[in-house]
């Protein structure tokens, strides 16, 4: 039975100056979990070597200073929910589980005899796919495989993504006792009809059920991953699915805008776009949710993530140290990220790679002892400018340019523009995104794209920004 809707006062249809700029800046955008972003890579110029040795320098001069971060892809998922965007595979044939393991893990020991010392690991992220997929013994052999060949760091934030409706307590403890303290629950939203439609399924109790094992096992932070804009979606449904949310109060909420992308996720085509909210009505989901949040104490933490004031990252913000990578963002700003899996994408600041996205090809380079890479991009001098500014802005929702690096005209007539429709301010070569300009800091970094602006905007790859 759902609680009483209570609205946090806000209009149902925003006013039509918004509805206005929605329509002008709802354009294709990028997520920016990284500069270049993966459609701009250039890969006539990469190959694994290169990877390799930009990836053992940024060991070498960070390890013992940061440690590494690492990012396990485990994709295999019992059904396909249509909405999901990730690289999955589906089966219900757990035989799957002990090759993948024993193949990430092999891949992970090429890793390890690159570098002259023990990883010093401050961060591990468990996702997919659905990690809980796996069975608790399995899991366990992933992590203790890791750990074999590596020591913590001195702070640690191992983490995993599970489906509240097959997370057992046998999964909890065991994660609980090789050192996870932060889950992260599909939650999407609780509406019966909404559901079905995007084909996911979990009860309010199940919900409730994985949360207070985690909580009463000692689990620190629990995160609930909410979307807004999927099909059926309502301001009365999803006022009722935050009201189930608030009640349980977690740690963090991410409220992710759904990105429509059938012609990349043939699932999608489950349903049309005339299910799906209209762009006014998408943004008063948004705005609804963001209300509701800020009014029970979360505070808007970065694009799309709320959380409570005593956690990390909020704390993070705050201070300035907030850091956005393919796992979207974290406290522990590394700047070497290792991806494991199929589809897995590393990070070593200056170069990115990303594995075969099939788990065929996956298995059979493993099997030959090959590195399982089959495209990257190595950043040239702009690439890096351009990168760190993109990530002040997704972090800070701020950045800062010396007055020796003039802009071209085009980007300071558009930055001007979006000036003059209230969403960010431009003084003394310091972008600021408002606070209603934040909902559109996306648009904010495509003007600062340089490899985006030279192919003349060519972005049917990517979702709508609102």
């Amino acid at each position: 039975m759902h609680n009483p809707i209570h609205f946090c006062g806000m209009t149902k249809i925003p006013p039509m100056s918004k509805s206005h700029l929605i329509q002008k800046y709802n354009v294709a955008a990028p997520r920016y979990t990284s500069y270049p972003t993966v459609p701009f890579w250039d890969a006539t110029s990469f190959h694994a070597e290169r990877w390799i040795q930009r990836m053992r320098s940024t060991f070498q001069m960070t390890n013992s200073t940061d440690g590494i971060s690492l990012y396990i892809h485990l994709p295999y998922c019992e059904s396909l929910c249509t909405y999901c965007g990730c690289n999955t595979r589906i089966t219900v044939n757990h035989a799957v589980e002990r090759p993948y393991i024993e193949a990430v893990l092999r891949e992970w020991k090429m890793y390890v005899a690159q570098w002259m010392e023990p990883p010093r690991i401050r961060e591990i992220h468990l996702g997919g796919g659905t990690p809980t997929f796996f069975s608790p013994h399995h899991l366990e052999l992933l992590i203790q495989g890791i750990l074999l060949y590596a020591e913590p760091a001195d702070a640690v934030d191992f983490s995993f993504e599970a489906h509240p409706a097959n997370t057992t307590a046998e999964h909890l403890q065991t994660l609980y006792d090789l050192g996870f303290r932060r889950l992260s629950l599909g939650i999407q939203d609780f509406d019966s009809r909404v559901q079905e439609m995007i084909h996911r399924f979990q009860s309010v109790e199940q919900v409730e059920r994985v949360v207070q094992l985690a909580r009463n096992m000692g689990y620190t932070s629990i995160n609930f991953d909410l979307i807004y804009g999927l099909p059926l979606q309502t301001v009365t449904s999803v006022q009722q699915t935050i009201d189930q949310v608030l009640r349980l109060r977690p740690e963090r909420i991410a409220f992710y805008s759904y990105a429509h992308v059938p012609w990349l996720k043939p699932g999608q085509r489950k349903y049309s776009e005339a299910d799906l909210p209209a762009e006014s009505e998408k943004l008063a989901l948004y705005e609804l949710g963001r209300e509701c949040f800020v009014a029970a104490g979360y505070e808007d933490v970065g694009m799309d993530h709320f959380a409570l004031p005593a956690d990390e990252l909020v704390e993070a913000s705050r201070k300035g140290t907030l850091h956005r990578n393919f796992m979207g963002y974290t406290t522990a700003p590394s700047r070497l990220l290792i991806g494991l899996g199929v589809s897995a994408i590393s990070d070593s600041w200056t170069a990115f790679a990303q594995n075969h996205k099939t788990v065929e090809a996956y298995m059979e380079a493993i099997r030959k002892g090959e590195w399982p890479i089959y495209r990257g991009h190595v950043l040239n001098a702009e690439d890096e400018s351009i990168r760190q500014h993109i990530l002040q802005l997704m972090c800070t929702f701020e950045t800062h340019w010396p007055k020796a690096l003039p802009l071209t005209s085009d980007i300071l007539h558009s930055i001007h523009g979006m000036q003059a429709d209230g969403l960010l301010d431009w003084e003394n070569n310091t972008l600021r995104m408002t606070a209603f300009g934040r909902r559109f800091v996306r648009n904010a970094g495509m003007l600062l794209d340089a490899r985006l602006q030279r192919s003349q905007h060519e972005t049917n790859r990517f979702s709508a920004a609102v």
